[in-house]
């Protein structure tokens, strides 16, 4: 081997090695989407990346969407796919197939790509063992300053009422790795569908983990100028909402990023998922490739 590249691998290691140390037996949650969910070999990459925490020490939680691979289905079938604020309309039909596509398909896809790869993952829905429970979302529609919101029923949508940690705690000492899909269940044994950035940000503050990191298809936060913001507290967020300088699904991310970290997650890291190795390149180096956020 050509000696300059052993000493670069030699510096990567050395480098790493404090952040090893600091993150040894803490809990990550990860939540898994966008580009890397789809391009072969980054879905190769992430689950080396996954394999490779649990072997150095660290205990890591993915929570996974499906959006596109939904919408696929639901076409293929022959159901219209209808959005309200960035949110599926999820009747009886849908969420039977968001179950199925979620829980049947994606969820088992990644473990076993993660299985494949030498770690020993475990799929779970948030039905299991009553992990996520839930309640029904109604979505309020802002009309003209002098009539009232209108309130749509958005079906199946739901958020997290509690998350039952004791089932994930399970997890902690042995090698296996959770794979959890972002479905909930009702007080009445009704199913639903959840954003998969707040089951991460809710899973992430009930086992009071190290870090939350999101996977994303752009760099992180950026200004109103379109830079890189490599870190920001919670204020700064609150203030990037405030004054419309993030918009889109970046709003509600960071809405669930600053909620896990008042509930005691230490950090939030929100990354290009379409960088190889991204989970890798945001830990274990100095410099880091998307933003930190921490608490106030």
């Amino acid at each position: 081997m050509d000696t300059n590249k052993s000493r670069q691998i030699a510096e990567v290691l050395v480098e790493s090695l404090p952040y090893i140390r600091e993150f040894y037996q803490r809990t990550f949650v990860i939540k898994y989407g966008g580009h890397a969910m789809v391009d072969e070999d980054l879905k190769q990459n992430f689950a080396l990346d996954i394999v490779l925490l649990k072997y150095i020490g660290l205990n890591p939680i993915v929570v996974h969407g499906g959006g596109p691979q939904i919408g696929e289905v639901l076409k293929k079938m022959g159901i219209e796919s209808q959005f309200v604020g960035g949110l599926r309309i999820t009747d009886d039909a849908t969420m039977d197939v968001v179950e199925m596509v979620l829980v049947g398909k994606v969820n088992k896809e990644i473990v076993n790509l993660i299985n494949q790869a030498g770690g020993k993952a475990i799929g779970l829905s948030g039905k299991d063992g009553c992990l996520i429970e839930a309640r029904k979302v109604l979505f309020k529609k802002e009309d003209l300053p002098d009539r009232p919101s209108e309130i749509i029923d958005l079906g199946h949508v739901g958020e997290v009422v509690r998350i039952n940690d004791e089932i994930l705690k399970v997890f902690e000492r042995p090698q296996f790795i959770p794979v959890i899909a972002p479905v909930g269940v009702g007080s009445s044994g009704e199913t639903f569908n959840i954003n998969a950035d707040l089951v991460a940000a809710k899973i992430a503050g009930a086992l009071k983990a190290k870090k939350i990191i999101l996977l994303t298809d752009v760099p992180g936060v950026l200004d109103n100028k379109g830079n890189l913001i490599s870190s920001m507290n919670i204020e700064d967020a609150q203030r990037l909402i405030k004054n419309k300088v993030v918009s889109g699904g970046m709003i509600p991310k960071l809405k669930a990023i600053i909620a896990a970290l008042k509930e005691g997650v230490e950090k939030a890291h929100i990354i290009d998922g379409r960088i190889p190795h991204a989970l890798l390149l945001e830990l274990f180096t100095s410099r880091g490739i998307g933003t930190e956020i921490v608490g106030e």
